[in-house]
């Protein structure tokens, strides 16, 4: 899935930077593993710590301390801030729990991941998966990567237009 992003992004002439926490760099391992990558892909940060999505990305440290980093509206904080830092067309996150434990007061395989555009608006995609922590981290950059193509062919899920840039996050 990688090299089909990675080829949407150049035929449209633009780049995507990538900000990760639960996945700790495997969505941009992924995107560099695929031949050609470095004509599209600006970078990545991983923010596994809390203080590090409010200091590096930007991320208001109210929502964090209100919500904790697992949440979608910081989900979508963290895609704004990566594409602003890193100066990409693009950005994409994940936040999440890859357990063993909960993590605030969200179960264990609950995984928010994020993308924004050259033109504004934010999509947000709250999963939800079973498995050990391999697996949801796994099964999480796929879900990013799913995100991104859907947005860069256009034909992303929208349920109504709070999804489309608003406050929602869609529901797989």
């Amino acid at each position: 899935m990688a090299a089909h992003v990675l080829e949407l992004l150049v035929e449209r002439g633009e780049t995507v930077a990538v900000a990760e926490s639960l996945t700790g760099g495997m969505v941009a391992a992924e995107i560099t593993a695929a031949p050609g990558s470095s004509r599209a892909f600006r970078g990545s940060v991983t923010a596994y710590a809390t203080d590090l999505k409010r200091d590096l990305l930007g991320v208001d440290g109210a929502l964090l301390a209100e919500r904790g980093a697992v949440d979608e509206d910081v989900a979508r904080a963290m895609a704004e801030g990566v594409r602003a830092a890193l100066g990409a067309s693009w950005g994409l996150s994940t936040t999440g729990v890859a357990g063993p434990d909960q993590q605030d007061g969200k179960p264990v395989g609950t995984v928010f991941t994020a993308v924004v555009g050259p033109h504004g608006g934010t999509t947000c995609r709250a999963l939800s998966f079973d498995g050990d922590r391999a697996e949801i981290r796994r099964r999480s950059v796929t879900g990013a990567l799913g995100l991104l193509r859907d947005e860069l062919a256009g034909n992303a899920r929208r349920k109504d237009k709070e999804h489309d840039g608003g406050n929602g996050c869609l529901q797989p």
